[in-house]
């Protein structure tokens, strides 16, 4: 008998295992070759497989899908940053994204330093002309000179070379200790060069203090850095101990905030009851926290003013509503700009930022005075500050501590407005600012020998802008591309005179005398003096 033919079933078991290894094997190899041509998915959360949950991980895995299969190559990091901008927009208006190459130059402003030579400088005619070097700075030290000209820095010649005012500042700026050489002219003498070494330049954050007159103290700020309490402090010392000040104007005007502890140790300096409730903050992620007075003043006070505008946000908010609703001072000007938010500020990895609102900030009455996202606009095209700017499209009443009506929902509202020079919204009033200060420090340097030995109060009380002096400086403004109005330069006259004086006092002397010059003739100073005269908040009714 011949032995039995195996069977076909039984052939596939042999091979069977064989088959399989080979399906395993080319579906890893097809597998490996799929995942080098297309991006992997991204999830995190919970889903089911081959979701992303909750939209997490999409952006990722857009991305991916970009780089693998877009037609043209991408740069990676540009889409990125463009993302996270616009993402940002869809929250609130002061959400922000800070690239790297911008974060040291923000946190310098905030933080009250930076590193360089200590010089203030304008290119004039493609030239770099010192306006004045920072008192006690590298630059300073050296001796260096107003009317100095920077032909070169270092090996690098930057006269003639149309550069910008932040390529300049890269050049000079650098680490502490570092050492830079610049080439400078000084009249007619050859160029020399000064060898300095960079070091800690303070920037301030109160442009001028002053008496304006028996007792009434003047502070101007221009924002709250890291340095501002102690800027404002020094300020008041002085004046309290040479001038006996009693009474206080605090000019906030276009000061566009910044630290909120900042606003809050002034206030404290302002309210000698202690517990007095200052501003509280509120998030939905953040709990609430109340801020109060500490009771511990170093110099009384007695009557305050603050004056504030449209420019006036945040901190500067903060202060001039807590001192409002406390009935501890009179609020003169226009209504501020409305910003009631608090950012909190998170560093990525690559050195850049994210300040994200994280909540909101109520003066002591419970109001806020963030105004409607609506109301935001494109600043080539922004609302102009006039009169009508006083009240708030929300009418909702909130009362101060001895019952005043005051209102929320969009900015601090005056006690006393004061409506802006129409001169000042003029279209040719726009178009002569950027002409002030390069042609008065033209003839500054033209008729240095007139000025020499004339000290500023001198100045200020002498010297009169006349017509040749006035007609000078048309001319310069138009062979500069100012379009000429007769009828409306005739009416802008005694305002020119006025800036062009204080553009004078600023660079034969420093940044107090030209404002001491400009409130001499400021309707809002003008007005909180009387007010202070008057007795301030005790006739308020």
């Amino acid at each position: 008998m011949q032995p039995e033919s195996p069977q076909p079933t039984s052939r596939l078991f042999i091979w069977l295992p064989f088959l399989l290894s080979a399906v395993l094997a080319g579906g890893i190899l097809i597998g490996m070759r799929l995942q080098s041509a297309a991006p992997p998915l991204f999830i995190r959360g919970e889903g089911q497989a081959g979701e992303v949950a909750g939209g997490y991980g999409k952006l990722e895995e857009l991305l991916r899908y970009i780089e693998a299969k877009y037609v043209d190559e991408v740069d990676r990091d540009k889409l990125v940053e463009e993302a996270v901008e616009r993402l940002l927009q869809q929250l609130d208006p002061h959400s922000s994204y800070i690239p790297a190459d911008q974060l040291e130059t923000v946190e310098e402003q905030m933080g009250g330093s930076f590193v360089g030579i200590g010089i203030e400088f304008m290119m004039i005619d493609d030239t770099l002309n010192v306006i004045a070097p920072l008192a006690g700075g590298p630059a300073s030290l050296a001796g260096m000179m107003a009317g100095d000209k920077i032909t070169g820095i270092d090996d690098s010649i930057v006269a003639g070379k149309g550069l910008l005012a932040r390529d300049v500042i890269r050049m000079m700026r650098g680490e502490k200790g570092s050492r830079v050489v610049l080439q400078v002219l000084r009249g007619k003498a050859p160029v020399f060069k000064v060898p300095l070494t960079r070091d800690v330049i303070p920037m301030n954050s109160l442009d001028a203090s002053f008496m304006l007159g028996a007792q009434i103290g003047y502070i101007k700020l221009n924002r709250f850095s890291a340095t501002t309490h102690d800027e404002f402090m020094k300020a008041l010392e002085t004046m309290h101990t040479k001038y006996d000040m009693q009474h206080l104007v605090l000019d906030l005007r276009q000061n566009p905030g910044g630290y909120l502890q900042q606003a809050v140790n002034m206030l404290n300096q302002l309210f000698p009851v202690k517990s007095t409730p200052l501003v509280y903050t509120e998030g939905r992620a953040v709990s609430r926290t109340d801020y109060e007075s500490t009771g511990r003043i170093l110099f009384p006070l007695k009557e305050i003013v603050v004056l504030i505008d449209e420019g006036s946000a945040s901190a500067s908010e903060i202060m001039a509503g807590a001192l409002q609703d406390q009935d501890r001072a009179l609020i003169i000007g226009r209504r501020s700009f409305g910003k009631g938010l608090v950012q909190e500020q998170y560093e990525f990895r690559d050195g850049s930022a994210l300040r994200l609102t994280v909540a909101r900030y109520f003066t002591p009455s419970g109001r806020s005075i963030q105004k409607p996202y609506s109301q935001y606009q494109d600043p080539d095209h922004a609302e102009e500050p006039v009169a009508s700017l006083a009240m708030p499209e929300d009418s909702t009443r909130y009362y101060t501590r001895k019952g005043r009506v005051v209102y929320g929902g969009g900015g601090i509202t005056p006690d006393i407005v004061v409506p802006v020079d129409s001169i000042l919204m003029l279209p040719a009033w726009q178009d002569l600012r950027p002409h002030f200060y390069p042609f008065s420090f033209a003839y500054s340097q033209q008729q240095a020998a007139r000025f020499r030995g004339i000290n500023a109060e001198a100045f200020r009380k002498n010297f009169q802008v006349r017509d040749d002096l006035l007609d000078e400086f048309i001319r310069y403004a138009v062979a500069k591309g100012f379009k000429k109005d007769k009828k409306v330069l005739e009416s802008m006259r005694p305002e020119l005179r006025r800036q062009l004086k204080a553009q004078l006092a600023r660079i034969l002397y420093d940044e107090t005398q030209y404002y001491q010059v400009l409130a001499a003739d400021d309707q809002l100073i003008k007005k909180a003096v009387a007010v202070i005269g008057q007795g301030g908040l005790a006739n308020k009714k």
